[in-house]
Order: structure tokens, then C-alpha cells, then sequence
């Protein structure tokens, strides 16, 4: 931690953020082989979970703007991990799916993604741990 006084580091906000660069810190390192970062590898996830979706439901579920997310796509597009293919019945709709590869990835990815939490967790007992996610997906889901 850094050395700001315990005024500040013992503010949630603080902490959460901290935690947040630290598993960022962590996981980069190991998403550079697979040559995404985690904010691809979590669109991604998102396009690779269920029927295909419209890039403006992603943009939606991930609470980025539209345009971001247009951005995000084309980065992906360019990579051969996703594909945009028309909706059917809505010509100007355009639905995002993985492609073998982009499939590939985001399969390597959440094995990555488990080993950089585990590395940050790895201070806290397999309890505190489950506890710690349990705790922080009850705020999540109090949005």
C-alpha cells in the first residue's frame, strides 16, 4: 500500500480501488500472451455468454457508451475475435459473436483471469475469500 495516511487508506473507496489496480496489475501480465487486455477479455466474455447480442445490449450491460463500445468492437474485429453479422428482422441492429479464435481466448482467458484472482486473494484464507466475493456481489447487486 502506499503511504498515504490511514485516514485514507482504510476509506472503502480506497481499498476497492487499490484492490482493483492490483489484480489489473496481476492479470496483464498474463493476458499479453493471449494479446488481449481485460477490458477485451471482458467483452469477450459478455459476447460468449448465451445467443448473440447487439452491440448496444453489450454497451448496456457493461454501462459504457455506445460509441466505447463501437471502439471496443472494431479493436476486437481487427484482432479475428468477434464478427458483426445484421439482426435479423433489424437491418441497422448488429448482432457480435465470437469467432473459433475470439472463442479460444475467452475460454484461456477465464483460466487467467482465475489465476490472477487467486494470486490476489492468495492473503486470505479459502473462507475470507468466498466470504469477500460473497459480500461484494450482495453491493453489486444492490444497484
Amino acid at each position: 500500500m502506499s503511504s498515504a495516511p490511514p485516514a485514507v487508506t482504510r476509506r472503502l473507496g480506497y481499498l476497492l480501488k487499490h484492490a482493483q489496480l492490483r489484480l489489473a496489475e496481476l492479470a496483464e501480465p498474463l493476458y499479453a500472451p493471449l494479446g488481449v487486455t481485460g477490458r477485451q477479455l471482458a467483452l469477450l466474455a459478455l459476447f460468449g455468454a448465451g445467443p448473440a447480442q447487439s452491440q448496444q445490449d453489450g454497451a448496456a450491460r457493461l454501462g459504457v457508451d455506445r460509441t466505447t463500445m463501437v471502439a471496443l468492437v472494431d479493436e476486437l474485429e481487427a484482432k479475428g475475435l468477434v464478427r458483426r453479422e445484421v439482426a435479423p428482422g433489424d437491418r441497422r441492429k448488429r448482432l457480435v459473436t465470437l469467432t473459433p479464435e475470439g472463442e479460444r481466448v475467452r475460454v484461456a482467458g477465464e483460466e487467467v483471469t482465475r489465476q490472477a484472482e487467486a494470486l490476489l486473494l492468495e492473503p486470505l484464507s479459502a473462507e475470507d475469500a468466498e466470504r469477500l466475493r460473497a459480500a461484494l456481489q450482495r453491493v453489486v447487486r444492490a444497484e
